[in-house]
C-alpha cells in the first residue's frame, strides 16, 4: 500500500473539484525560468548496501575532527564526552520526548529540566535560568530583546569583540525602525570607549566573556557604569568550560546571561543542534521567553515538577508571549546535564584547568614562533595569531598536511577591516603534546617551505 494512499480517481476528483485539468495548472505562478523538471537526472533506485556505500565514499573525502589534530574553535568546540551521555540519552523514554505539556506523563522530561536550570544557575552565577533556548546566538537575540521590554528603550550597543554572526541574529531578529544597534566588529576592546556610547537611551550593553577573540575582561566597572544609566548588562559566554575558572558573570554583576553549551556533552554536529542557556536575576524571571521548571508536591505531599512559568503563546495569551526563538532543546539539555552531573564541581573545575593549560603549552610554543605573533594578553582555551600569510590559505595547507589549525577571522567577518592574517587556534583537552609539536612543525613548513 502507498504513503499517501490516493488512487488516479482520487486524483481526478479533486483536480475536478478545483477546476484544473492537469497538476502543473497549480503552479502556473511560479516563473519557468525557476520552475524544475520533475524529470531529474538521478541514477535508478538502489539497495541500502549501495546507497551506504556511495555515501560513505563521499563523507571520507571529508577531512573530520576525529582523523586528525583539531584547533577549531570560534564558538564551537570539542571536547571528550564520556560514553555513559549518549548511553543514557538513547534510553527510548529520553531520546522521544517532547515538549512536557503534561507534567502526570512526563515527570521525568521535568526533573532533568529543573536540575539543568539549576547547573545553568550554579555556573552562571545567576538566580533563575529557562529551559528553552536553540543556541547561544538566538539566545543572544532574545536577551537582547528582553532587555528592551524590561527598560522599554530601543538602543543597544554591543562590544565590538562580540562573536560577528551573534552580532547578525540579534540585527536579523530585533532590527526594526525604531531600533538603533551601535555594532562595529573588531579586535579592540576598550571598556572606556564602550562607556562613552552608554547614555539614557541605552536599553543593554552586550559583551562576550572571553570574546570572539579569546581575551578574558573584568566587568564590574562596565556593569556599574551601565546601571548608573538603567540599562542591562547581557554577557555572553561561547565556551561555557571557561566558567569553571573565570568569574562567573553573576559575580560581575551581568543582569541576563546568554550562553552556548554545546562544549558540554554535545559534539560538533557539523554546526548544530546546540543548546543555548539563558539565567538572570529573579526580578527579570517574568520576561524570560521559553518555560521554567520548577519543584513542587503533589495532593498526597510527594516531591512532582511542573511548569511554573512558560512564556509561549501555546500556553498563554498571544500578546503577551515572549518567546520567539525557542524550543525544547530536550536532548541537547539532557546531554548537557548529564556530562555536567558526571564531573561534579570539582570534575568541572579541573576540566577548565586542563584546557587552560592546553592552550598555554601551544601558545608559548607560537609565541616563540619566527613570523607569528600572538595578539592575547590573556585567553582560556583560545586565542588570535597574527600568521605570516593570509590565514585562508595558511590553514588550507595546513588542512592538506593533516592538520585543522583554526578559524580564520575573515571567514566569519563581513566587517571592514584587515583580518586576513589573523587566525583563531583553539586548543583544549582533547590535544596531546604530540598534535601541538605537528602543529608547530608543519607551520614552519607551510610558511616557509
Amino acid at each position: 500500500m502507498r504513503y499517501l494512499p490516493l488512487t488516479n480517481d482520487d486524483r481526478e476528483e479533486m483536480k475536478k473539484a478545483i477546476g484544473i485539468s492537469d497538476i502543473n495548472e497549480m503552479f502556473t505562478s511560479v516563473p519557468k525560468e525557476v520552475s524544475l523538471d520533475p524529470k531529474f537526472n538521478l541514477p535508478s533506485h538502489k539497495t541500502e548496501m549501495e546507497v551506504g556505500k556511495i555515501l560513505s565514499e563521499i563523507a571520507n573525502k571529508n577531512l573530520n575532527s576525529n582523523q586528525v589534530p583539531f584547533f577549531l574553535g570560534a564558538g564551537a568546540y570539542k571536547h571528550h564526552i564520556p560514553a555513559t551521555v549518549d548511553h543514557i540519552i538513547q534510553r527510548s523514554e529520553f531520546l522521544t520526548s517532547y515538549t512536557p505539556y503534561q507534567p502526570e506523563i512526563s515527570q521525568g522530561t521535568l526533573q532533568y529540566l529543573f536540575e539543568f536550570q539549576t547547573q545553568v544557575s550554579l555556573i552562571t552565577g545567576m538566580d533563575v535560568s529557562n529551559a528553552s533556548m536553540y543556541d547561544g546566538s538566538t539566545s543572544t537575540a532574545e536577551a537582547v530583546s528582553m532587555a528592551k521590554r524590561i527598560t522599554k528603550r530601543n538602543k543597544v550597543v554591543i562590544s565590538p569583540t562580540l562573536h560577528p554572526q551573534y552580532a547578525e541574529v540579534i540585527n536579523t531578529l530585533i532590527s526594526s525602525n525604531e531600533d538603533e544597534i551601535d555594532y562595529e566588529f573588531s579586535e579592540n576592546f576598550e571598556v572606556e570607549k564602550l562607556i562613552s556610547k552608554i547614555d539614557d537611551s541605552v536599553s543593554c550593553v552586550v559583551v562576550q566573556n572571553p570574546d570572539f577573540f579569546g581575551s578574558c575582561h573584568s566587568l564590574e566597572q562596565l556593569a556599574e557604569y551601565t546601571h548608573s544609566k538603567g540599562a542591562l548588562l547581557i554577557v555572553v559566554v561561547n565556551e561555557i568550560i571557561s566558567l569553571g575558572m573565570m568569574k562567573s558573570p553573576g559575580e560581575m554583576g551581568a543582569d541576563i546571561v546568554a550562553c552556548e553549551g554545546q562544549s558540554l556533552g554535545n559534539p560538533l554536529n557539523f554546526g548544530g543542534p546546540y543548546i543555548g542557556l539563558m539565567s538572570t536575576k529573579d526580578k527579570y524571571v517574568r520576561q524570560l521567553p521559553g518555560r521554567i521548571v520548577g519543584e513542587t508536591t503533589d495532593m498526597n505531599g510527594e516531591k512532582g515538577f511542573v511548569l511554573t512559568l512558560a512564556t509561549r503563546e501555546q500556553h498563554i495569551r498571544r500578546e503577551k508571549a515572549t518567546s520567539n526563538i525557542c524550543t525544547n532543546s530536550g536532548l541537547c539539555s539532557l546531554a548537557f546535564t548529564i556530562h555536567l552531573s558526571l564531573l561534579g564541581e570539582m570534575g568541572f573545575k579541573k576540566l577548565s584547568k586542563l584546557n587552560h593549560e592546553a592552550a598555554i603549552k601551544l601558545f608559548n610554543k607560537l609565541k616563540n614562533l619566527e613570523g607569528f605573533e600572538v595578539k592575547n594578553n590573556s585567553f582560556f582555551n583560545e586565542f588570535t595569531v597574527k600568521v605570516p600569510i593570509n590565514a585562508s590559505v595558511f590553514v588550507e595547507k595546513m588542512a592538506e598536511k593533516g592538520i585543522l589549525a583554526g578559524v580564520p577571522v575573515s571567514r566569519l567577518s563581513n566587517q571592514e577591516g584587515d583580518f586576513s592574517n589573523l587566525l583563531l587556534v583553539a586548543s583544549s583537552e582533547i590535544n596531546s603534546d604530540s598534535d601541538r609539536e605537528n602543529f608547530i612543525k608543519l607551520a614552519k613548513e607551510v610558511c616557509y617551505e
